[in-house]
C-alpha cells in the first residue's frame, strides 16, 4: 500500500511545481524522512517513517531471500532499501 501512495504523491508532484519542491526541499532537513511524511500526510497520503522503513525493508529482504537462498552470496544492495532515496532520485527526474 505505501508504494501505491509513493507512486500517486509522484504523480501529484508532477502537477504541481510547489509541492514537488516542498518535497524536494525535505533532503536538507534535520528529519527529511518525517517532514517528508508530514508533506504526503497533508495532501491526503498518510504514512508514517515505520512505513517507509518497512518498506524498504520489506523489499530488500525479498531479493536477499530470492538469490542463492540469502545467503552470503546474496547482493548487497547499499541504498536499494531505501524507499525516501527512490522516490527523491524519481523526483528530481521530473521536469
Amino acid at each position: 500500500m505505501i508504494t501505491e501512495m509513493l507512486d500517486k504523491l509522484l504523480d501529484m508532484a508532477k502537477e504541481n511545481n510547489e509541492l514537488r519542491d516542498k518535497l524536494l526541499e525535505t533532503s536538507k532537513s534535520d528529519n527529511p524522512v518525517s517532514d517528508f511524511c508530514k508533506i504526503a500526510n497533508s495532501q491526503g497520503l498518510p504514512m508514517s517513517v515505520m512505513d517507509i522503513v518497512n518498506q524498504g525493508e520489506e523489499f530488500y529482504a525479498e531479493i536477499k531471500r530470492s538469490t542463492n537462498g540469502g545467503g552470503e552470496n546474496s547482493p548487497d544492495l547499499d541504498y536499494q532499501n531505501d524507499e525516501y532515496s527512490i522516490f527523491m532520485m524519481r523526483l528530481k527526474d521530473i521536469k
